[in-house]
C-alpha cells in the first residue's frame, strides 16, 4: 500500500458513492448509463472472486465487499426501483461491441491459463473499456448534469492515481504488471477530453458535451 493506491481507492468509491446519492436523492436516473453500470457490476463480480480463497487484509476484503454491493444496488436502482427514470433510449450501446473482444483477449493475453487468473484479466480488460457506453450516452445527448460529471471525475481520477501507485511500485518494488498497467493507460486516455472539458466548463459552472470517444 502506498499513498497513490489509498488515494485511487478513496477516488474510486467517492465516484460510486455520488453516483448512488445523485440516484437516491433526486429519484431517478436520468443520465446514467445502465450499460456502463452492468459492466462495472461484471468487472467486481469476476475481479473479487477471490474473496472465496485468498485473504489479503481487512481493508482489502472490506473494500471488495463494498465495491460488490455498491456496483448490485446501483443496477438494482437503474433497473428496478427507477426504471420509469432511466433513458433506454439513449442508452444504445452495444455491449457486444465490448465484449467480445474482450472475452477473446482475456484467453490470449493473460498471466496463467487457469480460470480465476482468466476471469481476473477480463475484469482488467473490461474495465478499461466498461465506461465507454456511458461516455456514448452524454454524446448522444449532448450534455451531462453536472453531479454526473463529478461521478466521472472521480471515476478518472481513481484510474489516474492507480497509475502513479504503478509507477511507485516499480521504482520501490521493481513490481511491474503489463496488463494491469496496460489497461490502466487505455483507460485514462479514454477520460483526457472529459478531464479537459471539466475544468473548463463544468467547474466554471457551464453544461457540459462531450465528443464521442474514438
Amino acid at each position: 500500500m502506498n499513498i497513490f493506491r489509498i488515494l485511487g481507492d478513496v477516488s474510486h468509491l467517492l465516484a460510486i458513492i455520488i453516483l448512488l446519492v445523485k440516484i437516491v436523492k433526486s429519484k431517478s436516473c436520468a443520465g446514467i448509463s445502465g450499460k456502463s453500470q452492468i459492466l462495472f457490476a461484471l468487472v467486481f463480480t469476476t475481479r473479487y472472486l477471490d474473496l472465496f480463497t485468498n485473504f489479503i487484509s481487512v481493508y482489502n476484503t472490506v473494500m471488495k465487499v463494498i465495491f460488490l454491493i455498491c456496483a448490485y444496488v446501483t443496477v438494482h436502482m437503474i433497473y428496478v426501483k427507477f426504471r420509469k427514470t432511466f433513458d433506454s433510449e439513449n442508452d444504445s450501446f452495444r455491449l457486444e461491441f465490448l465484449l467480445v473482444p474482450v472475452t477473446g483477449l482475456s484467453f490470449l493475453e493473460n498471466h496463467s491459463f487457469t480460470p480465476l487468473e482468466i476471469l481476473w484479466t477480463f475484469s482488467i480488460y473490461l474495465e478499461s473499456v466498461a465506461i465507454l457506453p456511458q461516455l456514448f450516452m452524454i454524446s448522444k445527448t449532448g450534455e451531462a448534469e453536472t453531479i454526473t460529471t463529478h461521478y466521472l471525475f472521480f471515476l478518472g481520477l481513481y484510474r489516474a492515481l492507480y497509475i502513479a501507485n504503478w509507477v511507485w511500485r516499480y521504482h520501490t518494488e521493481n513490481f511491474y504488471d503489463q496488463i494491469a498497467v496496460v489497461s490502466g493507460v487505455v483507460q485514462t486516455i479514454f477520460y483526457c477530453d472529459f478531464f479537459y472539458l471539466y475544468i473548463t466548463k463544468v467547474l466554471k459552472g457551464k453544461k457540459l458535451s462531450l465528443p464521442m470517444p474514438v
